[in-house]
């Protein structure tokens, strides 16, 4: 098994981003979209998605690279 290269953690980085923040956006909406309505409720979703999501990323990636 070969190790990932820094393009591939790269990428792989941003397209977890990108879904934290996509994800995130869609959870506020459907948990908060009713009482502070679906701008707001998606504005905070998508600020709080990649603030759980990238240290998940980080993590993954370092053990990745150390088994690798």
């Amino acid at each position: 098994m070969t190790a990932p290269t820094m393009a591939a953690a790269g990428s792989a980085f941003v397209v977890g981003v990108v879904a934290s923040l996509i994800g995130g956006g869609l959870g506020g909406i459907v948990i908060g979209g009713k009482s502070l309505g679906n701008q707001l409720a998606a504005m905070m979703g998508g600020f709080f998605g990649p603030l759980s999501g990238v240290p998940g990323m980080i993590v993954g990636l370092v053990v990745l690279f150390l088994i690798g």
